[in-house]
């Protein structure tokens, strides 16, 4: 398995973490009652997001925010990877993507201001640099 594709697996299970990160807490402010609901803002009074602490919701912003940075690597993976464009940058592009991801979680939770978007930038970047390194 090339690196690209073995970061995106670890990526993957990062983002598994990342749930239960945020479900617990979740899970235990809210209730089974609320989290098992189908969290309609009429039922539930307001999203479940402003419901919960602020480290809680920060975990859920965190976590959703791996959601659409999974997507965009996803497909720099998949470039790289089925035109045969791997090489030692997009290896190390793809490791510092799973580097700053793992940052983001504690900088996120702490509040850690402006660090959370600079390590953000620095994975974004890396994901970037990915696509632009295929396609020449």
């Amino acid at each position: 398995m090339t690196a690209e594709l073995t970061v995106l697996a670890l990526a993957a299970l990062l983002q598994g973490v990342q749930f239960t990160l945020m479900a617990i807490p979740a899970n235990i402010e809210l209730g089974v009652g609320k989290t098992l609901s189908p969290r309609d803002t009429s039922r539930m009074g307001k999203p479940m997001v402003e419901q919960v602490s602020d480290k809680t919701g920060r975990l859920i912003r965190a976590m959703n925010n791996h959601f659409e940075a999974l997507i965009l690597f996803t497909i720099a993976v998949v470039v790289v990877t089925l035109g045969d464009k791997g090489t030692g940058f997009s290896a190390i592009c793809a490791w510092t993507y799973l580097a700053a991801r793992i940052l983001y979680i504690p900088a996120y939770y702490f509040g850690l201001a402006p660090w959370r978007s600079l390590i953000w930038f620095v994975g974004f970047l890396s994901t970037m640099l990915m696509i632009v390194s295929a396609l020449i």
